[in-house]
């Protein structure tokens, strides 16, 4: 093949980390710190003349995790040699931490990067890379986090399997800027086994990227392949107007696997080919930080990209709802423990080393074994699945002792007999704001010695501060009677609040109740802000029509008179979207074959539909409505609507039972929701706040995002809040298989299009949990406030996932 220069093919080696894709989570951290050793021992080998072939090896460390994992476990004299090598830039090591799907929250991913840092500096190497493999991008935040960590290029090998890369095309270099302005040199390259698709491991080819002259005896190590392949490679680049360089980089691990060992065999194929083809092709053994040396040295002027680079793969989430859930509700306490109190927190470091640890390891991108959807009963499988969820439940214990802690301080104390009934209420954010929250009388408890069944409908709530009493409602829930009131807190405030009985029995008021004491005339039912029957839910601030077919059909804010359902809704509020794909031919080869859709042409889907609607509480607080649906894959679909007297909030909470399914399914839930007027939506995602398919990279993913903490209508007047609690994943457009349209291809975007929750799904092929079976219950708020920038906006979203605290004092 003729070539139109000289070019020189840039091989960085390196072992990519997939926690528990290979093998047990806790064994492939040992095989990580041993490949950093057989990296120190193969340096060792050429400097003493062992292996003088292998001159030229350089090694890089895909991230900060494998490094903190060596130093943990190795000698003294180990490390030294480590770093020595380091300072001499031969091994070199990237200062991303993991491959992280965008569960990770930004405080946590920051703090993961500054350890990477820290060493660095402390190395006095002048280390200000990462590289990232298999994930398919990065929230907008990421840019931001590498820039303050001193972190400036990045270096990404996406896989697109299920996804794609940014901008059209691979090998491809470009400015990231960051929503504060900050920008990372980013180059996108190939798959990260591309070197051994290349065949530069003698005796370990593989074949699933590249299939040419392969047949089942194929000799892939054989050279000539190396030959035909690399020429064809370069050729492509070569005869391609767009690309203006004369070199390539490209990844190979020492073995045909993830997490595999390095190998100086490589360096044999590089001499052997050098010697051959170094006149048109030269092939170098690199560094990370060494390929970006000669980028900057070489580039033309790059392009400028501002913007979310969703991640493709950051769906898969969705295959363990239950453990997200857990998840986030370790997020929410971690959070809130340094809120509260920093100084038993942010300085308690190995508080922070380890929760942050756990939640990292959970986030990491990896989610089960290789074989967990074609083999679901294997031991292995469903082992890995329970360390996964491990880091998780570690993560979400650890915070929970932190926070139980700090209540301590604040005065919380334990169950006792005969307690005064007082309770302290928190506001755990700095914002001021009115908010629901809980007051717990265990089921053994009395009230100033009545018991309380007696005193079920007749107990109030005073303020100790103001001696007001304030509006109550109780019911009963296992083993205790939960007393809500709506409450207002200052920034951090604390407000203490006494349970007592009321001193004048209340009776129910029959002046409108027939004899069999049903309520259905038309005018029944408004007390004091709050009608709510089967065909109507009104409060101050909304009026909801309900439809015994369709469920909500109209959702009007009272204060303007608009509308807050969106024109081009298809799926009524709430409703429930399952999707099933037939196994054929089987399980793996289904799934293989869905590309970007997550579903094929002939996927069937179900809508789900009503079969009730009754009201199962109205009180002084808080009116509640349960909608129960019949929907295909569950036995039990119920959406329980809270609205409140006393504030805009509307309580959503989904309770599943979810059948076990082996085939490909989706479950989305319908929030087609609006200001009624010019509006933008946008989504809190890690370290950013986004307009999806505006702020995004071009040629992105925008068809699911996955959040932190919820989105916002943002109007010119107010602003429609949905606080996700539980279920992360975000879905805009139309859910029929369709074409892929990505950001940027068209002027129009995918802003104004009907969202859904993307619940639960299981249609990956390889690496997921494939049994979504299980009792679940996912939450949400919905609220209209006035006129708020973005942020603020995203926001209230976590201040009505956080809540209000309280404890027993």
């Amino acid at each position: 093949m003729s070539l139109s220069k000289k070019w020189t093919l840039y091989v960085l080696h390196h072992s990519h980390t997939d926690i528990g894709y290979t093998e047990r989570q806790e064994k492939l951290k040992r095989y990580h710190v041993d490949f950093i050793q057989q990296a120190i021992d193969i340096l060792k080998a050429i400097e003493d003349g062992e292996h003088p072939e292998w001159e030229g090896f350089r090694w890089v460390c895909e991230n900060y995790w494998q490094v903190e994992n060596f130093l943990a476990n190795s000698s003294a004299e180990n490390i030294a040699s480590f770093e020595r090598y380091v300072q001499a830039g031969l091994i070199d090591i990237s200062l991303n931490y993991l491959n992280m799907t965008e569960l990770v929250d930004q405080d946590v991913l920051n703090h993961k990067l500054k350890e990477g840092r820290n060493y660095a500096d402390r190395l006095a190497v002048p280390l200000d890379s990462a590289m990232s493999a298999d994930i398919n991008g990065y929230s907008w935040g990421y840019a931001d986090a590498l820039a303050e960590n001193g972190i400036e290029n990045l270096f990404s090998c996406i896989h697109t399997h299920h996804g794609m890369f940014p901008a059209g095309k691979k090998h491809n270099g470009f400015w990231w800027e960051g929503p504060s302005g900050e920008r990372v040199l980013t180059w996108v390259s190939d798959h990260y086994h591309m070197g051994n698709e290349l065949c530069l491991v003698p005796g370990h080819g593989i074949t699933y990227l590249l299939e040419d002259r392969f047949n089942e005896k194929a000799a892939v190590s054989d050279f000539s392949i190396t030959e035909d392949r690399i020429y064809q490679y370069i050729g492509a680049l070569d005869s391609d107007p767009e690309y203006e360089y004369d070199f390539v980089p490209i990844m190979v691990s020492g073995m045909s696997t993830d997490n595999g060992a390095p190998n100086g065999r490589i360096l044999e194929r590089i001499k052997e080919w050098n010697e051959r083809h170094g006149a048109e092709i030269q092939i170098e053994m690199i560094t990370l930080n060494h390929f970006f040396e000669i980028l900057r040295e070489k580039m033309n002027e790059l392009p400028v990209y501002r913007g979310d680079w969703n991640d493709w793969w950051a769906d898969g989430v969705g295959s363990t709802p239950a453990v997200v859930k857990h998840y986030k509700d370790a997020q929410r306490k971690y959070h809130i423990g340094k809120q509260l109190s920093p100084e038993l927190t942010v300085e308690d470091k190995a508080y922070m080393k380890d929760v942050e640890y756990e939640l990292a390891l959970y986030a990491e991108h990896t989610w089960g074994y290789s074989s967990s959807v074609t083999e679901p009963w294997e031991t292995l499988v469903n082992d890995l699945d329970f360390r996964k969820s491990a880091y998780a439940i570690r993560a979400n214990q650890l915070a929970s002792l932190k926070l139980d802690e700090i209540l301590a301080t604040k005065g919380e104390v334990s169950i006792r007999p005969e307690r005064e009934k007082l309770f302290k209420v928190i506001n755990p954010l700095g914002i001021a704001r009115t908010d629901s929250v809980c007051l717990y009388i265990e089921h053994w408890e009395d009230v100033e010695g009545v018991t309380v069944d007696t005193l079920l409908q007749n107990i109030e709530v005073v303020d100790e501060k103001t001696g007001e009493v304030v509006r109550t409602q109780v019911r009963e829930i296992a083993r205790a009677k939960e007393v809500e009131i709506v409450t207002h807190l200052e920034a951090f405030e604390e407000r203490i609040f006494r349970i007592r009985p009321k001193k004048k029995l209340s009776k129910e008021n029959y002046q409108y109740l027939a004899v069999d004491k049903i309520k259905d005339i038309m005018y029944e039912g408004w007390q004091d802000g709050l009608r709510v029957n089967e065909h109507q839910i009104e409060t101050d601030y909304y009026k909801m029509t309900l439809d015994e077919t369709k469920g909500i059909v109209s959702l009007i804010d009272k204060q303007d008179g608009r509308s807050l359902l969106r024109d081009n809704l298809i799926h009524a509020p709430f409703v429930g979207v399952y999707e099933r794909t037939e196994t054929k031919p089987d399980a793996w080869e289904v799934r293989h074959t869905m590309g970007r859709n997550r579903k094929k042409v002939g996927t069937k889907r179900y809508v789900s539909e009503l079969s009730d609607i009754r009201i199962v509480e109205s009180g002084e607080v808080s009116a509640t409505a349960v909608f129960t649906y019949e929907l295909v894959g569950t036995q039990m679909y119920e959406i329980h609507l809270k609205v409140y007297r006393d504030t805009p909030k509307i309580d959503v909470t989904l309770r599943l039972h979810k059948d076990s399914v082996w085939d490909p399914e989706n479950l989305y839930i319908a929030f087609p929701f609006t200001t009624g007027e010019t509006e933008e939506l946008y989504f809190d995602k890690a370290g950013c706040v986004m307009r999806p398919g505006v702020d995004q990279l071009p040629g992105t993913n925008q068809e699911f995002y996955l959040v932190q903490e919820g989105a916002a209508y943002v109007g010119t007047e107010k602003a429609f809040l949905i606080a996700l609690k539980d279920t992360p994943l975000l879905v805009l457009g139309e859910l029929e298989h369709h074409l892929i349209e990505l950001s940027g291809q068209n002027k129009e975007t995918n802003n104004a299009e009907p969202l859904y929750v993307w619940a639960m799904n299981n249609f990956w092929e390889t690496n997921f949990k494939v049994d979504l079976a299980g009792f679940y219950e996912f939450r949400y708020t919905l609220s209209v406030v006035s006129k708020k920038e973005p942020k603020e906006a995203t926001e209230l979203c976590k201040a009505y996932n956080q809540g209000f605290l309280s404890m027993y004092i």
